[in-house]
């Protein structure tokens, strides 16, 4: 039986606040096998783990990011928002799923160049869209890619030919297991997101697929230590 990757996503947010270092490492400490994070630019372009475009949601200051210079983000957040080069450093050896929310070409090639300045391109991966994918692949030939689909027809094979990813990257309501056969066939591994409950965990194995992305990355161990 092929082994399912737990993929925590943006750390163990039911625990510790998101994309934090704090957040990442209790994830590790629960078993993931990899930690999905978001990574955007500041003004002065430096790679750092925000989801959204703003810091309101989660730091309660409505001030868009790409207009904070990183001294300005680390006033307002106490230092709680890390650099990629941070997160790299906190989390050793372990795996890191890059996603690229709001990102452009000169984005990617900032970040994917934070990467290889850490030593870090064995260990990480990415995922976003098609467009976004491109500039990655453009950035790094040899990046692991997740490859984010977000309807059931399958991306067109120029796309493929041209992304080359290792994964598709599903919501999780899309997957079947006749969606899981048809993306082994042509030689990819599905990853699906983000499976919350121990029902949707466990028809997503029966699917078949190869990686879950879950906020409750414990709660997916229980479910794939009893699968075993």
């Amino acid at each position: 039986m092929r082994p399912v990757a737990a993929v925590a996503h943006r750390g163990d947010p039911y625990r510790v606040r998101e994309n934090t270092l704090g957040s990442l490492r209790s994830a590790i400490d629960c078993g993931a096998d990899a930690v999905e994070i978001d990574v955007r630019l500041t003004l002065d372009e430096t790679p750092v783990l925000l989801h959204d475009a703003s810091l309101k949601r989660l730091w309660g200051h409505d001030r868009p990011l790409d207009r904070l210079a990183l001294a300005q983000l680390k006033e307002l957040t106490l230092g709680g928002v890390p650099t990629l080069h941070e997160a790299l450093l906190a989390t050793g050896a372990h795996r890191l799923m890059i996603d690229l929310p709001g990102a452009s070409e000169r984005s990617v090639r900032t970040i994917v160049g934070v990467v290889r300045e850490c030593g870090a391109a064995e260990r990480v991966y990415y995922s976003a869209g098609a467009a976004t994918m491109l500039a990655v692949r453009a950035a790094d030939p040899s990046a692991e890619l997740a490859l984010t689909w977000t309807t059931l027809a399958p991306p067109r094979p120029v796309l493929l030919a041209a992304v080359r990813p290792r994964w598709l990257n599903y919501r999780f309501g899309l997957v079947s297991g006749e969606l899981v056969d048809r993306v082994h066939r042509d030689g990819a591994l599905v990853s699906a997101w983000t499976a919350d409950t121990r029902r949707t965990m466990r028809r997503l194995l029966a699917h078949g697929v190869d990686s879950i992305t879950t906020n409750r990355v414990d709660v997916l161990g229980r479910v794939l230590d009893s699968h075993r």
